[in-house]
This record gives C-alpha cells, sequence and structure tokens, in this order.
C-alpha cells in the first residue's frame, strides 16, 4: 500500500505541476499586469520599475520557477482588480464555498443512497417510477433553471428561506462558518440544494443500477440458498459491493461541486470562490484566475488520492492484492 501511495504522490506532483504551467501561461498571453498596475499615466521608468519588481524582465523559466515556488506558498501575488493579496482573497472565500458544497455533498448522498437501494429492490412499482421520473427531470434540467425556481417558489412566494448572500457566520479562528447559525442555515439551503440535486439524480441512478448488477450475481443466491435474511443479503453484501464504483463517482462529483459551483454562487449571490472567479474573468483578474485554476485541481488531486484510499477500506479484495494496485 505504501508504493500506491507514493506512485499516486507522484502522479499527483506531475498533475500540478501542468497545471500550474498553464496557469503561469496565463500571464504571458491573457492581459498585460503592468499596464493593469500602473495605469495610463504611468511614465516609462514607472512601467519598467513594476516590471522588475514583478519580476517580468527575467528569463521565462526563472519566471515560471518562482510561480511554482509562490504557490507552494499560496501566494500567487496582488488582485489586478482589488489590489490586495489573492491568497488573502481566497482565504475570505474559500470556507464559503466548502461549506456550500459539504452540505451539498451530504444532502446529496443522505437522500441519494436510500433512493437508489429503494428502486433497485423495488422494481415495477409506483413508488420507483415515480423516483425515476423525478431524476430523470433532475438531470435534465439546468442548475441555473433550478435555482431561479426554488428562489421563486421558497424565498418570493412563500417568503420561507432568503435567496441571495451567505447569513450570519460565527469566526473560529481564521475560518467562518454559518453553519452554526439559525440565519446562517437558512441561507445555505437553497443553493446547497441546486447544487445538489443533480449530483443526487446522477448518484442514485448509479445506486440502482450497480445494484441491480449486484443482486443478479452468484454469490448472492448463494446467500439466499443459505437462508440468509433478505437484510443482510441486500445491506451486508450486496451494497457493500456496490459502494465501490460509487466512490469512485461520488468522490469525483465532490470535486465537482466545488469546481463547478460558480454558476450557483452567481445565481444566489453566494460569497465564495466561485463568484470571485466570475468577477476576475469580466476583468480579467489573471493572479485570481491563476490562482483558483490551481486551487481547484489541488482539490480534485486530493479528492482522487482520498478516493483511491478509500478502495482499500471498502474492497477487501484490493487489500489482499494492494501492491498490484
Amino acid at each position: 500500500m505504501l508504493v500506491f501511495i507514493l506512485r499516486r504522490l507522484v502522479q499527483a506532483m506531475a498533475v500540478m505541476l501542468t497545471v500550474a504551467f498553464v496557469a503561469f501561461m496565463l500571464f504571458q498571453f491573457v492581459g498585460d499586469p503592468v499596464a493593469s498596475l500602473a495605469g495610463q499615466d504611468a511614465t516609462p521608468e514607472q512601467r519598467a520599475q513594476i516590471r522588475h519588481d514583478l519580476g517580468l524582465d527575467r528569463s521565462f523559466v526563472a519566471q515560471f520557477a518562482t510561480f511554482v515556488g509562490n504557490a507552494v506558498q499560496g501566494e500567487f501575488g496582488i488582485s489586478l482588480q482589488q489590489r490586495r493579496k489573492v491568497s488573502s482573497l481566497l482565504a475570505e472565500r474559500v470556507p464559503a464555498t466548502l461549506e456550500l458544497s459539504a452540505v451539498a455533498a451530504v444532502i446529496a448522498l443522505v437522500v441519494a443512497i436510500p433512493l437508489g437501494v429503494y428502486a433497485a429492490l423495488r422494481r415495477g412499482s409506483f413508488g420507483t417510477q415515480l423516483v425515476m421520473a423525478v431524476s430523470l427531470v433532475g438531470v435534465s434540467l439546468p442548475t441555473f433553471l433550478i435555482g431561479v425556481l426554488l428562489i421563486l417558489v421558497f424565498a418570493v412566494q412563500l417568503q420561507w428561506l432568503p435567496s441571495n448572500g451567505r447569513g450570519d457566520v460565527v469566526a473560529l479562528g481564521g475560518w467562518t462558518t454559518g453553519l452554526l447559525t439559525l440565519d446562517g442555515l437558512r441561507h445555505v439551503l437553497l443553493p446547497a440544494i441546486t447544487l445538489a440535486i443533480y449530483q443526487l439524480t446522477l448518484i442514485m441512478r448509479l445506486v440502482r443500477s450497480e445494484m441491480l448488477e449486484v443482486l443478479r450475481a452468484d454469490y448472492i443466491k448463494f446467500a439466499k440458498a443459505r437462508g440468509l435474511s433478505n437484510r443482510a443479503i441486500y445491506f451486508g453484501h450486496a451494497l457493500k459491493n456496490t459502494l465501490v464504483p460509487v466512490i469512485t463517482v461520488t468522490g469525483l462529483q465532490v470535486g465537482s461541486l466545488i469546481a463547478f459551483s460558480i454558476i450557483t454562487e452567481t445565481v444566489f449571490n453566494w460569497p465564495g470562490m466561485g463568484l470571485l472567479f466570475i468577477q476576475a474573468v469580466q476583468f480579467p483578474d489573471i493572479p485570481v484566475m491563476a490562482a483558483y485554476l490551481c486551487l481547484i485541481s489541488f482539490i480534485f488531486v486530493v479528492i482522487n488520492l482520498v478516493v483511491d484510499l478509500l478502495y482499500f477500506v471498502v474492497d477487501p479484495r484490493l487489500r489482499v492484492g494492494g501492491g498490484a494496485h
């Protein structure tokens, strides 16, 4: 298993270096940071000084090495739009995005797995047909439309929940959370449901299809022949083997929740990284865009590593032959 982890770490470093190179190229081909920082009235000497301070007068390799070194320390320079350190901006926005994504992931898993199991065990029933029809709608509707519909129903007509912002938050050291306040919980509910619906329907349909496949396996028939109870067969054997591919998809979807929360954050004016990235694209604010790209890629790499390790927990076959993987 140690060899497996080391191999995955080497692969992760290669991926991050590739992403860092792509992010660095944004500085080379998108806009001129000197023009943005100096302004129109700057003299040639002032522009040359800014270029020297930014290290833009050095070779390409030296600039890239400096960029990677700073990125490892979490430093991506100064925001061209807000004139603040990018690391400070991200530190303010990361808690909101991670909080929204975590709540959405919990909603998706808590609802999707029981519904998927139910749909597999009660094939042909009215409840299963209804669940599958609703899931098809959830997969088909775009995220922004779901968000607008939820705002229309629950915020405008019923006035049960707020439609924008994060609400009251509590500071825990350098971290902020709205999950410890009633107002924060009310604010996170609609955007979290909006973000979770597509993932929920995808995971639910995957659980159902995998469960049906497992129930046709020979060892399930043998378990029934041994006289094991349906509860032991369905949840002790079938569901556990169903979770192996589900973990893969769920792990990738958790990364997608964070990376593609941009639309949800825009619709609900949620002060997270997605909204910051949209503002950076409109400016354009290259340091923020590069930092966002590197951070999201790092999150995906970490999630993939965690998912690979979870295989060893769920599937004993991998523990037996772990060195081969």
